[in-house]
């Protein structure tokens, strides 16, 4: 077990706003503040989906590069950009990443009904087919590859796992690879600690992962992470929610709960630097590309 936890946070998402939770970022300067609370907790990662100022999804290259240069100002946190949406062109999914080549970028590693269900209400909250064929997994590796980009490999369930064995092969995916166990997802893998343990059983041998807990469940499966052996993602793109029920107030207070969670178990969070060591980023590569 690795005594060193790199935790992310996930600072904004793209399907919740200010009217589910006031905290979410929009402009860069409330992305850099964000970060940089992040940051003082003990966060060593953070994870950015774009918007522009009144909120809205945003896959700018322009409007990245405003957050990425707005965070690395205040902060030196390791950054990553998200790839993953629906109904948006590969080319403007990718762009981003390959004109600001930032430390990491997300990549889902495979396809899945994605949906949210109501207990209280009976129905579906939400109900999409999240497409993402190998031959797009396939263009966004050799991008962010020639990017010099760390690919973060983002698996709902068990096969999205398996099924790196096939990159590795092709030489699209170089070791040591970096997996984010996400569970809790309406029609992914659910969410507890015997799920988790067989997601992290299944990666390759050497690999680092993380647990990416949805709503409720996150402060459960961060615990499962930490006894064993790997880090963990909090942020308002997963959670609104501290332990005890109440909304935080920042993606500060959701890190701040993780380190403490971490220094339980007698593991410490790791720096940006601990972080890109462990993720073999290069020393060159620690700039978001500047």
């Amino acid at each position: 077990m690795r005594d060193k936890v790199i935790i992310t946070d996930a600072i904004s998402g793209v399907l919740a706003d200010r009217r589910q939770c006031r905290a979410i970022p929009y402009t860069p300067e409330e992305y850099a503040a964000e970060a940089k609370r992040c940051y003082d907790e003990g966060a060593a990662v953070v994870h950015v989906h774009a918007r522009e100022d009144d909120g809205a999804p945003c896959f700018r290259p322009a409007r990245y590069a405003e957050i990425r240069d707005a965070i690395a100002a205040a902060c030196p946190l390791l950054i990553n950009f998200s790839t993953g949406a629906v109904g948006i062109p590969m080319e403007e999914r990718v762009a981003h990443i390959s004109e600001h080549r930032p430390h990491i970028g997300a990549l889902n590693m495979g396809s899945l009904t994605y949906a949210k269900y109501s207990e209280r209400r009976k129905a579906f909250v939400f109900d999409l087919v999240f497409a993402n064929p190998y031959k797009e997994i396939v263009f966004l590796l050799e991008t962010m590859n020639a990017a010099g980009v760390k690919p973060e490999l983002e698996c709902f369930d068990s096969g999205h796992v398996s099924g790196t064995e096939a990159l590795l092969d092709m030489g699209l995916l170089r070791p040591p690879l970096d997996f984010s166990f996400i569970l809790g997802v309406t029609g992914g893998m659910k969410a507890s600690a015997r799920h988790l343990a067989f997601q992290a059983e299944n990666a390759p041998a050497g690999s680092s992962w993380k647990v990416i807990g949805i709503s409720k469940e996150q402060w459960v499966l961060i615990a499962a992470a930490l006894s064993l052996g790997g880090d963990v993602r909090v942020g308002l793109e997963d959670n609104f929610y501290l332990p005890g029920g109440e909304m935080a107030r920042s993606n500060g207070e959701l890190v701040a709960q993780a380190a403490r969670m971490v220094r339980a178990v007698g593991r410490e969070p790791a720096t940006p630097e601990e972080a890109a060591r462990i993720l073999g980023i290069e020393v060159n590569r620690r700039e978001g590309g500047r």
